[in-house]
C-alpha cells in the first residue's frame, strides 16, 4: 500500500472514530425551543433554597449538588448568571408558567471544578433512561455533561456541541438553548448524569426526562416455523412409541 493511500486511510479511521465517540446521545437544541418528548417528568428547583447544596430525593431521581454547585438565583459577577427564557419555553414549568425573559426563579449552577475540585451536579435515575432535556444558560465550551450506565461512562457533551448558539457565554436570548438529548439506542440508555464546568459555570433549570421503555421483540417466523415443526416431531414420536 503507497504512504499516500495509507495514509488517507488512517484519516478516514480517525474521522469515524471522532464521528461515534459520543453517538450514544443525539443532540437537538433550539433558542427558544422545549421539551421535544411527551409525557416527560419535570423539574424547576423552585421548591430550593438559593444557596443550597447536598443531596435531595426528588421525582423519580436523587439531584446531588458539590460546593462550589449550588441553588441560585439572579446573577453574581464571574460566579453564576440566570438562563435565559425564550419562545415560551417556560410553559409548563411552574404554576403559573415561566415568563420570556431573564429567569427569575431558582436554577442550578454547576460551579467550577477549577475554583473547587469534585464540584459537579449529579441526577441519580431511579430506572433508565432515554431522554433528558435541560434549558442551559450561557453556554461555554467548557461546561460538560456526562452520561453513564453505571460506572461505564457512554457519552461526554459540551458546549460547543450545542449548535444553536455560539458557546462564548452569552448571558443574552443568544446564548441561552433548550437542548434536547437523546439516547441513540437500547444499549445507550443512562442512570446518571453528572454536570460539571472547568470555570464558572454551568448554569441550567427547566429539567425535563422521560424512562427508557423496552420495546417487544418479535419471534421471526423462520423460529416460529422452526418451532412448530419441532413441537410436530416430538408428537410423531410419541405416537410411534405407542404402536
Amino acid at each position: 500500500m503507497s504512504s499516500f493511500r495509507a495514509t488517507l486511510l488512517g484519516a478516514v479511521l480517525a474521522i469515524g472514530a471522532a464521528a461515534t465517540a459520543d453517538a450514544a446521545v443525539i443532540v437537538n437544541s433550539a433558542i427558544g425551543g422545549a421539551p421535544t418528548v411527551a409525557g416527560v417528568t419535570r423539574d424547576n428547583f423552585d421548591d430550593l433554597a438559593p444557596g443550597a447544596s447536598g443531596v435531595f430525593n426528588r421525582a423519580g431521581y436523587t439531584l446531588t449538588i458539590t460546593p462550589s454547585g449550588q441553588v441560585a438565583t439572579g446573577n453574581l459577577g464571574g460566579v453564576y448568571a440566570a438562563p435565559f427564557l425564550s419562545g415560551a419555553n417556560g410553559n409548563g414549568f411552574g404554576a403559573p408558567n415561566q415568563a420570556d425573559g431573564v429567569n427569575t426563579t431558582p436554577y442550578l449552577s454547576a460551579g467550577s471544578t477549577g475554583a473547587v475540585g469534585g464540584s459537579a451536579i449529579t441526577f441519580a435515575f431511579a430506572a433508565p433512561q432515554s431522554y433528558l432535556g435541560v434549558l442551559w444558560g450561557s453556554v461555554d465550551t467548557y461546561n460538560s455533561l456526562m452520561f453513564y450506565s453505571g460506572a461505564t461512562l457512554l457519552a461526554t457533551i459540551t458546549g460547543s456541541d450545542v449548535n444553536a448558539v455560539i458557546p462564548s457565554g452569552s448571558q443574552a436570548a443568544d446564548g441561552t438553548a433548550y437542548v434536547n438529548l437523546s439516547a441513540s439506542n437500547a444499549a445507550s440508555a443512562f442512570d446518571r448524569v453528572v454536570f460539571t464546568s472547568s470555570s464558572f459555570a454551568f448554569e441550567f433549570d427547566n429539567v425535563a426526562f422521560a424512562p427508557f421503555v423496552p420495546t417487544g421483540v418479535p419471534v421471526p417466523a423462520s423460529l416460529a416455523l422452526m418451532g412448530m415443526g419441532l413441537l410436530g416431531l416430538g408428537v410423531a414420536r410419541r405416537r410411534a412409541a405407542k404402536g
